[in-house]
């Protein structure tokens, strides 16, 4: 008895996809995990995303909360569902698309997730490296913290398992105390979070499900390691939900004793009093944000070479997500943000309705021959292009140029209520089961006759 209490606590996520994944987190290591990868400096300065999606059209204050609520826990959701087929079949998130794409198509939904799980760890060695010059100065150069970030992110990748277990024992009562001692602080100044409309609700809201279903591509690599889909699932919606609508709140309280200028936002929370300690707390505790980045880089490249050592794989994407993150362009972020969204909702709808209503959960085969399953491409199209055709919120001119044409064409006149990642989802959902239904019916009439 003892020795499987010691063996499962010190267990790790094996070197190649070959072993099976160990069964060790329970409710609260995933609620503490998600309510770390929830609070993020570069939710802080994100904020002014949510208050004024279009530009020019500020949001009042309860509009912007209640946006950050809707967005949570529509995302959420959809990341905790996309956690639960990880639990169950103890499969990575990338290697899951084997079942819904079958093996070779599921490498291009992988090389995306590659690309943008590549540009997140850059954003979050930037935030690293910036809070840290804003708690001491610029004597040690903006290099020297991302290298550092970087290194630091490199130790926590080799023994994941063991770094969600200390980020559960350790940074999480550190994180909560910080947050309600920079909350009263900031809150206590009396920020002027007044005026404002309604008018941009909508885009918000998909301002806010795009930062969360960021995750839904890597949900399951670490759901594959829950002990129930239960403890996978409410882990992610309470713990996510809860930390990322406070720390947007927060973000926009410190906005508005700035001006809403965001390249001052952190100023507040150092001037705060004992404002760099608990503000070095939140930047300590952001390399959860690029160990998590950075990890399932590496699971997703595994997808696509099951037995390299993820070890060594973790090393080399450490390596370049730290010189990517030495030129990154982070006014690019909100942008980064739309193209996230308008990739993975309809992906994860198509997944869901799939795997949860047309009985795939029953057949799911990740299998490294897994048959290519070129209809479920079809939905997925759609999703996407419905997103891009609804959405509001501009990002490259001339990407948006051809959906402004797109639309013209279509004769389409985008409403203040419409939001585009609901539009994407219910059009991949509803396109899923509009080209499996027919499908299945012609393949049971096949096997009967």
């Amino acid at each position: 008895m003892t020795s499987a209490v010691v063996d499962d606590a010190h267990a790790e996520v094996p070197l190649t996809l070959d072993e099976e994944a160990p069964r060790t987190l329970g409710l609260l290591d995933q609620g503490a995990f998600w309510a770390n990868l929830g609070v993020s400096l570069l939710g802080f300065s994100g904020a002014l995303f949510l208050l004024d999606p279009l530009g020019g059209k500020p949001l009042t204050f309860t509009a912007a909360v209640v946006a950050a609520v809707v967005g949570s826990l529509l995302g959420t959701a959809m990341v905790g569902l996309a956690a639960i087929p990880g639990t169950r079949t103890g499969r990575p998130a990338m290697v899951l698309l084997r079942g819904l794409f079958g093996a070779r198509l599921s490498y291009v939904p992988t090389v995306l997730n590659i690309v943008q799980m590549l540009g997140w760890g850059a954003f979050e060695l930037w935030v690293i490296a910036n809070g840290a010059q804003a708690l001491f100065g610029t004597a040690v150069p903006y290099a020297v913290w991302v290298l550092a970030a970087g290194a630091l992110t490199i130790a926590l990748t080799i023994r994941p398992l063991g770094a969600l277990r200390l980020l559960r024992r350790y940074v999480t009562a550190g994180v909560v105390i910080a947050m309600i001692w920079l909350s009263v602080a900031l809150f206590n100044q009396g920020p002027s979070v007044g005026g404002g409309s309604w008018d941009a609700f909508a885009p918000a809201v998909d301002y806010v499900i795009a930062l969360s279903v960021s995750w839904v591509p890597m949900a399951a690599d670490y759901a594959r390691h829950s002990r129930s889909s239960g403890a996978a699932f409410t882990g992610v919606v309470a713990g996510y939900t809860i930390a990322q609508v406070a720390c947007l709140a927060l973000g926009i309280a410190a906005l508005a004793l700035v001006g809403n200028d965001g390249d001052k936002v952190w100023d507040p929370f150092v001037a705060a009093p004992l404002g760099v300690v608990f503000f070095g707390i939140l930047v300590l505790r952001e390399a959860d944000q690029s160990f998590a980045n950075v990890y399932s880089t590496t699971v997703s490249i595994q997808n696509l070479a099951p037995r390299w050592d993820r070890r060594v794989v973790s090393v080399v994407i450490g390596v370049l997500t730290t010189l990517i993150a030495l030129f990154a362009d982070v006014n690019s972020y909100g942008a980064f943000l739309s193209v996230i969204g308008a990739v993975f909702v309809p992906m994860f709808a198509v997944l869901v309705v799939d795997y949860f209503l047309l009985g795939g959960a029953a057949r799911w085969n990740t299998a490294e021959d897994a048959p290519s399953r070129w209809l479920m491409v079809v939905p997925w199209i759609l999703g996407f292009v419905a997103y891009w055709i609804v959405t509001s919120t501009p990002t490259v001119g001339w990407w948006d140029g051809i959906w402004t044409e797109v639309r013209l064409a279509l004769g389409f006149v985008h409403q203040p209520w419409m939001n585009a990642a609901l539009a994407a989802f219910l059009v991949a959902a509803l396109a899923t089961v509009a080209v499996s239904v027919p499908a299945r019916r012609l393949r049971s009439r096949g096997r009967a006759a």
